[in-house]
């Protein structure tokens, strides 16, 4: 054997020591993670307008003025004085704090047992779809949906079986004859009170009509309610019927009314999954934020009265930018939409009334303008809808004046 030195003329150079070594062995993905879709229409990014002075009626955000932002304070300096901080950074129980959920309780009328505390709504819906549905399972969706729920049954693979909405809720009367016909299904998720996108609340009849095809033919009605405490106009249409169904999993969240960021929720659920649910939990995140817990638990129960005072001030704010958006639609593009004015939420779907306006080529022209807005066609899961023909505006967290120009910019769009 020759040695060599690259140093001594006349010798070869030694082989470069990372030459020796044999390529990585790329990192594939798994199955799961690569079959995840990439956002076409509702949430991707490359549809907001470049300008950056755009309007954005996008998403169901609440207004900052409507956040306990000075009460969160309070309520930590509280904690932190009595000596709760060092707990708050420990671990905690994955069915959530008891005496969050008994705050929960006595608002919702359930066994505290029923509670099972989440990272927000999607967390909720996560969950229950992993727990309740198999894989290549068969779930019921509104249609037009909530895009995002939809990306969740990704998790199980499951696919979709549409179901109209109507200006009431969810066509009950459509689900029952699919199932007399045959078809089967896991579960049928739906969004009861101000539905996203359509804006409407399921009424109480079709409530009862839903749970009793759950019960019949033993599928589980996924209750998606994050804007229920929001109601500024009409009749609430109850809830009784979700809570005394050992079908329905009612999934809630203080994302809309104390802010997205706390990432806390909360399920209602059938007294006989609870134990299933948990077993789940316990092998993902194990439980929501000590931290945030024990500053919403302190929030809540130390100031009895102070949730119902604060969320009425919000649905006054959210009554007035709803009722103004309408106003403004009516005043500056006159007899251009179908418009109604919703009972609550933070959406508006005006249908255009003119069949010869280019929806997409309007959104192009209104983006450039300025606004962004959700275009209907984004929500739709099957045929026999008019989404296509509508707008998804959300009035949550903008300004008069930004709702104001937002339809300024709409009317120079029409051209």
């Amino acid at each position: 054997m020759t040695l060599t030195d690259p140093t001594v003329p006349g010798t070869a150079a030694a082989p470069d020591a990372e030459s020796r070594q044999p390529a990585p062995v790329p990192l594939v993905p798994a199955a799961l993670a690569q079959g995840l879709t990439v956002p076409k229409g509702f949430g991707d990014q490359s549809l907001l307008s470049p300008r950056p002075d755009a309007i954005r009626l996008l998403g169901g955000i609440p207004d900052p003025s409507a956040l306990p932002l000075q009460e969160l304070r309070e309520a930590l300096g509280e904690v932190w004085d009595a000596g709760g901080a060092a707990a708050a950074l420990q671990y905690s129980g994955s069915h959530g704090f008891e005496g969050l959920r008994g705050w929960i309780t006595e608002r919702e009328g359930v066994d505290p047992r029923r509670i099972l505390v989440t990272n927000g709504g999607m967390h909720g819906l996560s969950l229950t779809v992993q727990a309740l549905v198999e894989r290549g399972g068969l779930v019921a969706v509104d249609n037009p949906a909530y895009p995002l729920f939809l990306r969740t049954l990704e998790l199980v693979g499951a696919g979709t079986l549409p179901v109209p909405v109507e200006a009431d809720g969810l066509d009950v009367e459509h689900l029952a004859r699919r199932l007399a016909e045959g078809e089967r299904i896991a579960a049928v998720y739906t969004v009861p009170d101000f539905h996203n996108p359509s804006q409407g609340t399921l009424s109480a009849a079709k409530r009862a009509a839903l749970v009793e095809l759950a019960e019949r033919y033993g599928f589980v009605v996924i209750a998606d309610d994050p804007y229920r405490e929001l109601r500024f106009a009409g009749t609430d249409q109850g809830r009784r019927v979700f809570f005394d169904s050992g079908h329905v999993v009612h999934v809630n969240t203080f994302t809309k009314t104390l802010g997205p960021g706390l990432r806390l929720g909360w399920l209602v659920l059938p007294d006989h999954l609870v134990d299933t649910f948990v077993r789940l939990r316990n092998r993902q995140d194990s439980h929501s934020s000590t931290f945030v817990q024990t500053l919403v638990e302190h929030l809540l129960v130390s100031r009895p009265g102070w949730f119902d005072t604060t969320l009425g001030a919000a649905r006054e704010l959210y009554r007035h930018r709803a009722e103004l958006l309408v106003s403004e639609l009516e005043t500056q593009l006159p007899g251009r939409f179908d418009v109604t004015v919703p009972e609550g939420g933070f959406f508006l779907w005006p249908r255009l009334t003119d069949d010869a306006v280019d929806s997409r080529e309007l959104h192009a022209r209104a983006s450039a303008e300025g606004i962004d807005y959700q275009q209907g066609e984004f929500f739709v899961t099957g045929p026999g809808t008019d989404s296509a023909r509508r707008l998804r505006l959300a009035y949550g967290d903008r300004t008069d004046d930004e709702l104001r120009t937002a339809v300024e910019r709409l009317a120079r769009a029409f051209g």
